[in-house]
């Protein structure tokens, strides 16, 4: 709701008159108008129904209609104006007058106080990096690199004890089995920003392995291995769906989140009332309604519709949702995109994160061109906290994981007194066909993941078996474990969270720094080190380069030659986007599996 601040108010009775609070014409009003009987009874329709008479109106009470025709000469009022049944309708639509107290207590405030100079406050903003399969040999690395940069880091795993012993008594974990759907609740995840996904099917050899796991940390000399735990199905396939739901509301879609408009042929409604100056005594009146060919290429649309008037100190209409039955959490973006074609006018979009009815909005104008579709982003860091048109200097922050509602309004007034330097009186439109959150560029990965160099290969026509690793070889034995990787890492593909996908050859226990070969389809063997590859993972969450890959690493040491480091003498950091930019989107190895023969 609007205030029309700069507007000339006679006396505090006018204020209160339209209200039915004081005043002769409010006492007449609230003794035939308001009875408790009508304050209790459903609107007939979801939206509000506008009277489109100026002249007089009428209210209607069960089953009888009558006009009233009242005056109020020194005051803002005049009922054959003023539409008294449009007024209780907004209230009831919206399920909560504003409070008489509160919003005379907020115009003396308004006329006593200066207007504020001190800037809205900056959005703060932090993301927690969450490692599973932290307890592992890649996942422990990671969280050592991230703890060692200052990020925030949360912990997945399933046995608390050893995550603790592990990883120090202190570190922020969620004790949880990605293979259980209910152990994953999104409560748990809220802050989450990114994932490193470590989690990987427990492999060892069949004959044991040493109290050191020589065997296993070796990862040169191949033991004849079996699946130890859960099944390849169950960890790769079934957990990373349940992982990838469980966390893609807090770490966000690359596409944005869509709260109103079309989509994939289904159409995302949002409970739209019309909020207009007749809530402060004014006539202007707006509509929301569905437009099937209105639209961009003559598709559907919304369309924000009516007649503004400055008369009774007026001046804007609006269009607010009712408050979402559940608050939407979008943390993860940076702000709201939306569709339109302009009329060449400055509208406001105005978010609030609190249920209360009268109370900050937090608020962002915007310009539009006259007769053309746009897309008009604005970012949850330029919304300004506004009350009644004026700057709340000490609002807190917004919350971008708490939306209750949104407002679309075409004014007068801009805030703290300035006025719309478009704003014409009369009748206007303005169709809307969607809004959705947005990620800002460059988009970098949210979602990292460690799959295995070799997943495409176990059907791949004419491939000789006899020289691939011997999880190639041994796919069908292990529970198809290559099988299950690869329908893990479509999970990922498909679920449009921004991803990289890292297939490492075979992992070693040797340091970091050796010369790297990244590569693509699916193809290389070797070997590499499990600390260079959570460094990988690391410097992806970063890169723009990185997002939406997927590709294969090895070091350039064969296997006969082990890798060392002097101490005193280490090799310089990498700079692994000189590594990622070499890759390109949609090459995974599934290529050589699509491929059909050709007919002779």
């Amino acid at each position: 709701m609007e205030c029309c601040c700069s507007a000339k108010l006679s006396s505090p009775s006018s204020i209160l008159s339209f209200q039915g609070f004081s005043s002769p014409v409010g006492r007449k009003i609230s003794k035939k108008c308001l009875q408790p009987q009508l304050l209790s009874s459903p609107l007939p329709k979801p939206f509000l129904q506008l009277n489109n008479k100026h002249n007089s109106f009428l209210y209607r009470h069960s089953s009888t209609s009558f006009p009233l025709r009242t005056s109020y000469r020194g005051g803002v009022i005049s009922a054959e104006t003023w539409d008294l049944g449009r007024f209780l309708k907004t209230l009831f639509f919206f399920n909560g007058p504003p409070s008489p107290a509160k919003f005379v207590e907020s115009l003396i405030e308004k006329f006593s106080s200066p207007s504020p100079e001190e800037p809205p406050k900056a959005m703060e903003t932090s993301g927690i990096v969450l490692v599973a399969g932290a307890t592992g040999g890649v996942g422990r690395r990671v969280v050592d690199i991230l703890r060692k940069k200052g990020l925030p880091v949360r912990v997945l795993v399933r046995n608390e004890e050893k995550a603790r012993r592990m990883l120090g008594p202190d570190i922020d974990l969620i004790v949880g089995d990605i293979t259980k759907e209910s152990t994953l609740l999104r409560k748990y995840f809220k802050g989450v920003r990114n994932v490193i996904n470590a989690v990987s099917v427990i492999v060892g050899p069949k004959e044991g392995d040493t109290p050191e796991r020589a065997k296993y940390s070796q990862g040169i000399k191949f033991f004849e291995p079996e699946i130890k735990g859960d099944s390849p199905e169950l960890v790769e396939y079934v957990g990373m769906k349940n992982l990838i739901n469980a966390v893609k509301g807090s770490v966000g879609l690359r596409n944005g989140k869509l709260l109103f408009g079309f989509e994939d042929g289904i159409f995302k409604e949002l409970p739209w009332g019309a909020l207009d100056d007749v809530v402060m005594g004014g006539v202007s009146e707006s509509t929301f309604q569905f437009d099937r060919t209105g639209g961009e290429n003559g598709g559907s649309t919304g369309l924000f519709k009516g007649v503004v008037s400055t008369a009774n100190n007026g001046g804007f209409t609006s269009i607010r949702t009712k408050n979402f039955s559940e608050p939407e959490d979008l943390s993860a973006y940076d702000g709201l995109a939306l569709h339109l074609k302009g009329d060449g006018r400055r509208y406001k979009l105005i978010v609030r994160t609190s249920s209360e009815w009268d109370t900050v909005g937090y608020t962002a104008g915007f310009d539009t061109v006259g007769g053309q579709w746009q897309s008009i982003r604005l970012p949850f860091s330029s919304l300004r906290p506004i009350f009644r048109a004026r700057t709340v200097s000490d609002a807190p922050p917004f919350d971008s994981s708490n939306v209750v509602s949104l407002q679309l309004m075409f004014s007068k007034f801009e805030y703290d007194g300035k006025l719309n330097p478009t704003f014409v009186e009369g009748a206007f439109q303005l169709p809307l066909s969607s809004i959705r959150s947005y990620v800002k560029d460059p988009i970098t990965p949210r979602f990292v993941h460690v799959s295995a160099a070799g997943v495409t290969r176990p059907e791949r026509p004419g491939l000789d078996l006899s020289k691939q690793p011997p999880a190639v070889r041994l796919n069908k034995e292990l529970g198809f474990i290559l099988t299950f990787k690869l329908k893990g890492e479509d999970v990922i593909r498909e679920s449009g969270v921004p991803y990289t996908i890292v297939r490492p050859c075979a992992l070693t226990e040797e340091p970091a720094g050796a010369d790297l070969i990244f590569d693509q389809g699916d193809n290389i063997m070797g070997k590499v080190s499990r600390d260079e590859v959570a460094l990988i993972c690391v410097a992806a969450l970063e890169s723009p380069y990185a997002c939406d890959k997927t590709f294969e690493v090895k070091s350039t040491i064969p296997f006969s030659e082990p890798f060392t480091v002097d101490p005193d003498n280490p090799p310089p950091e990498k700079d692994y986007d000189i590594y990622f930019k070499t890759l390109k989107e949609g090459i995974t190895g599934k290529e050589m599996l699509e491929q059909s023969p050709v007919p002779v």
